[in-house]
């Protein structure tokens, strides 16, 4: 199927033809997975090779709030950088960034070195999501943007999986786990770096509105809360965890290959049927499988890795579950009006959990173990579901045949904030921006 383009100087802000949407999908969609591969990769050798070296869990720890923090500063300030210098631009500049990050992970194991190195990435990767997810939604239509994100996440975690599998076939003493994923990095600037794709419209940044947001969902609110500190404890220290429990570098690149493939298997019918209920029962039984997850953790904590793949699965994709669910119960309550701002608020609210519950769990691994991020992940899932029991007893639902339709998501691959908005029909016929 061929499609003309017109010649890339005219290719400006809402002018020149549109690209089909397979083309449009292909290049950002091959550039994120290319990422992912090296993302992967990177958590699983971070604990591997700080063990290795003889540091302390809790510095593996602390490369997780670093990072979080650098995700929260890429939520303020990505819609500055591509109003300034547009999505292709942004998106090369951000990869670049998580080349660098690489880099300092290859030198020598200098662990404050190492945060800064976490922090940049974070930084990059919570922009190159809301470039990448932003610049999907403007350029597909809305009969196929609900497959067009399934795929985009579903891509996202296979490459995810696939890297943190990887480790099992390298020596974490060197540096090539950094150096792979530098050329995977660098690889995915290639698709974007080509593409003629016409660019979205400038943004205008998004407000973070916690009092509006909390009168439109409170449970989806609470839940962006609950699942950022959920998130990083179950999918970020399971890896230290393991590593510091004497588990072989395959058994943790096994984990980390079934953890994120897994998710999608409980976290699709989990999503098909809060599509025909009130989704707050859904959240509640994913909060419920989360608590019961994490309680088997705990009682089989040093079982035989096979075991441990199991509940972990169904750990990481209930905790998964969450983040989806309450991001479509969201916009099931909101008006097209609020998406923008609801959008923002909660992936700061995603992004403040997960940077302050990795904290307090560093600092309590210090003092009781490794095993303590079982504990806390446990506390919030329950916390959590006593939540939602309280909002079903005292607020209505939506009817099910007036809310959104869900769409898998993953947690390590959040919605886009300050970019989430695409002009629609009637806007563009009326001269508007958004």
């Amino acid at each position: 199927m061929s499609t003309h383009i017109e010649p890339t100087d005219d290719l400006e802000y809402g002018a020149g033809e549109l690209p089909t949407p397979a083309i449009a999908v292909t290049s950002v969609i091959i550039s994120m997975a290319l990422i992912a591969v090296g993302n992967g990769l990177m958590f699983a050798f971070i604990p591997l090779r700080l063990a290795a070296d003889g540091f302390e869990p809790a510095w593996a720890g602390a490369m997780i709030t670093a990072l979080s923090a650098g995700g929260i500063a890429g939520c303020f300030l990505t819609g500055h950088l591509v109003a300034r210098a547009g999505h292709a631009r942004v998106f090369m500049t951000l990869s670049a960034l998580i080349i660098l990050s690489n880099v300092i992970l290859g030198l020598a194991t200098v662990p404050l070195s190492w945060a800064a190195g976490r922090f940049m990435y974070g930084f990059a990767i919570s922009g190159l999501f809301i470039v990448a997810q932003s610049w999907l939604n403007d350029v597909v239509g809305n009969e196929i943007r609900g497959r067009v994100m399934a795929i985009f996440y579903v891509a996202y975690v296979i490459g995810i999986g696939s890297g943190s599998y990887i480790i099992a076939y390298i020596d974490v003493s060197g540096s090539l786990a950094p150096t792979i994923s530098i050329a995977f990095a660098a690889f995915s600037i290639v698709p974007v770096g080509l593409t003629r794709l016409r660019p979205p419209a400038p943004p205008e940044t998004a407000s973070i509105a916690i009092r509006s947001v909390w009168q439109i969902s409170p449970v989806a609110l609470i839940g962006m809360l609950a699942v950022g500190g959920l998130t990083m404890m179950v999918a970020g220290f399971s890896p230290i965890h393991l590593t510091a429990s004497g588990y072989s570098k395959s058994d943790v690149a096994l984990m980390m290959l079934a953890m994120p493939l897994g998710t999608l298997l409980v976290q699709l019918p989990a999503g098909w049927v809060s599509d025909r209920m009130d989704r707050r029962y859904v959240l509640l039984a994913a909060a419920v499988a989360v608590a019961i997850a994490g309680i088997f953790a705990w009682l089989m904590d040093g079982s035989p890795i096979s075991i441990l793949i199991f509940i972990y699965v169904v750990w990481a994709g209930s905790t998964e579950s969450i983040f989806s669910i309450a991001n479509a119960h969201a916009s099931d309550r909101a008006e097209k009006k609020e998406l923008v701002q609801v959008a923002s608020t909660m992936l700061f609210a995603w992004s403040l959990s997960g940077f302050l519950i990795p904290g307090m769990a560093t600092m309590l691994t210090a003092a009781f173990g490794t095993a303590t991020f079982i504990v806390l992940a446990t506390a919030i899932a329950i916390v959590f579901g006593i939540f939602v029991i309280w909002r079903l007893a005292i607020a209505e639902p939506v009817p099910v045949d007036e809310g959104g339709t869900f769409a898998p998501m993953s947690a390590q691959a959040p919605v886009p904030a300050d970019l989430a908005y695409w002009p629609d029909e009637q806007d563009s016929q009326d001269g508007r921006t958004p």
